[in-house]
C-alpha cells in the first residue's frame, strides 16, 4: 500500500548502480570477509562450493554485487538454506549498501555491526528465525547512521521494543518489525529521530499501552500498522496530523472511543482505514464521505451503532466495506451503492440492519463477496441480483427472506457463484423440486439449513457437479437418501441431520469418491471463500478450504436397517454421526478402518452386540458417543475409549468394564465361543433328556396309530 515517488534521473542512476559491470576485481580483504561470513555458518546451502567454482573474483560470486571499483556493494543470499549465527564480518565491507539474508534459518541474534553500519542503507533479515533483543547501538556511535530500510519481520525477537536507538537513525524510511514478540510501548521518539519515516509496521507483537501522540509528528508517514497487539486507550487526535497517511491500521487491539469526524477528514490521502476488532463505539461520522481516496474501510467487530451515513456513497473508490459484528441499524437504502462501482466486498454480518435489500446494491457490477447474514432483512430476493456477474460469495442466512424458489431462479444467473449460504430463511416453505433450477456450475459450498423446508432432497442438486460442501440439516425433509449422491464426485462434507429421512443407508453413499480418498484436490479452492465463514461462533470459522473437515452427518432422522459394512471405505472421514435413528444390528468392524476419525456418534439407536475391540486403532477420537443402544459385553480399555466419560456409554445396561460401576465377570470377559464346563454339562443333559422324551413320544404315537389303523 506504500509507494515512494522517485525522480526519473535518480532511478536511472540507481539502476546503473545495480547493472554496471565492475571494472576491477574485488580486493583480497573483501574476499576474506565474505569467506569468514560463510565459514561462521553451520550450513551454507552450497554457497561456499558455488563461490569456489566461480573463480577468485568475489564480484562474480553468487549473490554478490560490486561497483565499478570492485568494491562489494550488495549481498543477496535470501532463501539459500543458510543456518547458524550471522557473522559480523559483513560489516567490514566498507562499501556495502544492501544486505538481504531473508528466508533462512539463522540462530542467535542480529549483530549490532550490521544495524549500525556506516554504509548499509538496506538490511533485510525477515523470516530468518533470529531471536533475542534487538542490539543496542554502541555508545561510541554519535553520528547519524545511513540505514534507510530495516526489515526484521517474522522472526523471534523479544524484550521491549527499543526506543533509544532511533536517535541515530536519521535516514530511516521504512521499518518493518511485524510478527515478532516485542513488548512494551510504541516508542514516542520514533519520528523525532527518524523524520523521513514513511512506513512503520509493528503488527503481530505484544506491544501495550497507549498510542503515542508524537506519531502525528511523522509528516512523511504513509503506512502505519500496529494491529494484533495489546494496545489500549483511544486513537489520539494528534495522529490525524500525519496528513500523508495512506494506510492506517490498528485492528485487534483494545482501543476504544469514537471516530473523530472533525479530524479524520485531515487524512485526505487515506486509502485504507482498519480499526476492526477493538471497542470503538458511536456512529460512523458523516465526514467519512470526504475521504475521496478511501479504498478499504474495516470497522468490524466493534461496538459501533447508528445508521450508516448516506455520505458513504461519496467514497467512490471503495473496494472493501467491512462492518460485521456491530450494532448498526436502520435501512440500507440511504446509501447509494450504485455510486460504488469499484466495490468488491460488502460485509454486514450480525448487525441490526433491516428493511429490504436496496436495489442499488445490484448495480455494484464488480461485487464478488456479499454478506448480509444475521440481520433483520425481509422480503424476496430481487431478480436483479443476477446482474452481479462477478459474485462468487453470497451469505444471507438468519434473516426473514421468503420465496426460496424465486431466490434460486434469480441466483442461477450469477454464473460465478461458488459459495451460497442461505439458511434460516424461507421458513416452512417447500424445498423446490423444479428440475429447471440449474446454472450453478461453479457452486462448491451450499448451506440451506434451519429453514424447516419440507419435501424431498431435490434431484437438481445432482447437477451441482462441483459441489464440495452440502448442508441441509435442520429442515423437515422426508423420503430416502438419494441413490445419485455418489455422482457428486467432489463432495466431501455432507450434513442432512435433523430431518425426517427414512429408509436405509444407500450403498452408493459408501462410494463417495472424495470420502474414500484423502486427496488434497477435495478441498475448496483457496480463493473460494472471500470472507471467513463463521460457523456457530465468531471464534470458530473456516477460511481456507483445507480447514473444512470431511464429514458425514445423518443423525436425527428416521433411518433404519443395519450400518453397512461398506462404511469402512470412507477412510478420509473425520466426523461420522449416525445418532438418533433406528439402526439395528451390530456395529460393523469396518468402522475401525476409519483411522482419521475425530468424532464418532452412534448413540440413540438399537445397536446390539459388543463394541469392537479394534476401536483401539482410532487414535484421533476427540468425541465419542455410544449411549442409548442395546450394546453388551466389556468396553475395550485400550486406546482412546478409556479417555471418554461414562456418559458416552450410558443407556447400555449390558455393558460392563472398568469405566463403569458394573464390572465384568470372568465369563463376560471371556470370548463368546468359550463356554464353562457347567454350561457344557447342562447342554449335554438337555440333549439326552430331549432325545429320550422325543423317543418315548414317537413310540406312544405309533401305539395310538396302530390301535386305530392297525
Amino acid at each position: 500500500m506504500c509507494s515512494f515517488t522517485v525522480h526519473p534521473v535518480v532511478l536511472q542512476l540507481f539502476l546503473l548502480l545495480f547493472l554496471a559491470s565492475p571494472a576491477t576485481a574485488c580486493t583480497e580483504q573483501e574476499k576474506r570477509n565474505l569467506l569468514q561470513f560463510i565459514a561462521g555458518l553451520s550450513r551454507d546451502g552450497g554457497i561456499a562450493t558455488s563461490w569456489h567454482n566461480s573463480g577468485t573474483d568475489c564480484c562474480e560470486w553468487e549473490g554478490i554485487s560490486c561497483n565499478g571499483d570492485g568494491a562489494v556493494t550488495g549481498v543477496s543470499l535470501e532463501s539459500k538454506g543458510l543456518e547458524g549465527p550471522i557473522s559480523p564480518f559483513l560489516a567490514n565491507l566498507t562499501s556495502l549498501l544492501r544486505v538481504n539474508l531473508s528466508h533462512n534459518s539463522f540462530s542467535g541474534g542480529l549483530p549490532a555491526e550490521l544495524v549500525f553500519s556506516g554504509s548499509i542503507i538496506v538490511l533485510d533479515v525477515s523470516f530468518s528465525r533470529l531471536k533475542g533483543p534487538l542490539p543496542e547501538f554502541p555508545s561510541l556511535v554519535t553520528t547519524d547512521r545511513p540505514l534507510q530500510v530495516l526489515n526484521i519481520s517474522s522472526n523471534q525477537f523479544s524484550s521491549q521494543f527499543p526506543s533509544a536507538r532511533w536517535k541515530v537513525m536519521n535516514s530511516l524510511i521504512a521499518l518493518n518489525a511485524s510478527n515478532n514478540s516485542f513488548t512494551g510501548n510504541i516508542p514516542p521518539s520514533l519520528c523525532l529521530g527518524s523524520p523521513y519515516l514513511a512506513l512503520l509496521d509493528l503488527c503481530y507483537n505484544q506491544l501495550s499501552g497507549d498510542i503515542p501522540n508524537t506519531l502525528g509528528n511523522c509528516s512523511k508517514l504513509k503506512v502505519l500498522k500496529a494491529g494484533n497487539n495489546n494496545l489500549s486507550g483511544i486513537l489520539p487526535v494528534d495522529t490525524f496530523r500525519a496528513t500523508s497517511l495512506e494506510y492506517l491500521s490498528f485492528p485487534n487491539n483494545g482501543l476504544h472511543g469514537e471516530l473523530d469526524g472533525a479530524h479524520i477528514v485531515k487524512l485526505s490521502n487515506l486509502a485504507t482505514l482498519d480499526l476492526g476488532g477493538n471497542h470503538f463505539s458511536g456512529k460512523i461520522p458523516q465526514s467519512i464521505g470526504l475521504l475521496k481516496r478511501l479504498e478499504e474501510l474495516h470497522l468490524g467487530s466493534n461496538d459501533m451503532s447508528g445508521e450508516l451515513p448516506s455520505t458513504l456513497g461519496n467514497c467512490t473508490n471503495l473496494k472493501i466495506i467491512d462492518l460485521k459484528f456491530n450494532n448498526f441499524s436502520g435501512d440500507l437504502g440511504k446509501v447509494n451503492f450504485a455510486a460504488l462501482q469499484n466495490l468488491k466486498s460488502l460485509d454486514l454480518l450480525r448487525n441490526n440492519l433491516g428493511g429490504i435489500i436496496p436495489e442499488s446494491i445490484y448495480s455494484c457490477s464488480n461485487l464478488t463477496a456479499l454478506r448480509q447474514s444475521e440481520n433483520h432483512f425481509h422480503g424476496e430476493i430481487s431478480s436483479r441480483i443476477g446482474n452481479l456477474k462477478h459474485l462468487s460469495f453470497l451469505s444471507i442466512s438468519r434473516n426473514s427472506f421468503t420465496n426460496i424458489t424465486k431466490a434460486l431462479h434469480a441466483l442461477k444467473s450469477c454464473r460465478n457463484i461458488s459459495a451460497l449460504v442461505i439458511g434460516t430463511n424461507f421458513m416452512n416453505e417447500a424445498m423446490p423440486q423444479d428440475e429447471t433450477i440449474d446454472g450453478f456450475q461453479n457452486l462448491q459450498l451450499l448451506t440451506m439449513d434451519w429453514c424447516s423446508l419440507t419435501g424431498r432432497i431435490p434431484i437438481w442438486l445432482s447437477k451441482l457437479t462441483n459441489l464440495k460442501i452440502l448442508q441441509l440439516h435442520s429442515n423437515r425433509l422426508t423420503g430416502t437418501m438419494p441413490s445419485w449422491i455418489n455422482s457428486l464426485n467432489y463432495l466431501f462434507s455432507l450434513d442432512v441431520s435433523n430431518n425426517s429421512l427414512t429408509g436405509t443407508i444407500p450403498i452408493t453413499l459408501m462410494e463417495m469418491p472424495m470420502l474414500k480418498s484423502d486427496n488434497a484436490a477435495i478441498y475448496l479452492d483457496p480463493n473460494l471463500v472471500d470472507l471467513p465463514i463463521f460457523y456457530v461462533y465468531p471464534s470458530f470459522q473456516y477460511r481456507m478450504g483445507s480447514d473444512w473437515p470431511k464429514v458425514l452427518k445423518l443423525g436425527k432422522n428416521k433411518l433404519t436397517g443395519t450400518i453397512p459394512q461398506e462404511i469402512g471405505h470412507l477412510k478420509a472421514l473425520l466426523c461420522l454421526d449416525l445418532s438418533f435413528n433406528n439402526f439395528y444390528g451390530e456395529i460393523p468392524q469396518s468402522i475401525c478402518n476409519l483411522t482419521n476419525l475425530q468424532i464418532l456418534d452412534l448413540s440413540n439407536n438399537h445397536l446390539t452386540g459388543e463394541i469392537p475391540a479394534a476401536f483401539e486403532t482410532l487414535h484421533f477420537l476427540s468425541e465419542f458417543n455410544m449411549s442409548n443402544n442395546d450394546l453388551g459385553g466389556p468396553i475395550p480399555t485400550t486406546g482412546q475409549l478409556s479417555t471418554f466419560p461414562t456418559s458416552s456409554f450410558d443407556g447400555n445396561p449390558k455393558l460392563c468394564g472398568s469405566l463403569l460401576i458394573r464390572g465384568c465377570s470372568s465369563a463376560e470377559e471371556a470370548p463368546k465361543y468359550i463356554i464353562s464346563a457347567r454350561e457344557y454339562s447342562m447342554k449335554v443333559i438337555f440333549a439326552i433328556s430331549f432325545g429320550l422324551f422325543f423317543g418315548v413320544g414317537v413310540l406312544y404315537d405309533q401305539l395310538v396309530l396302530f390301535r386305530y389303523f392297525g
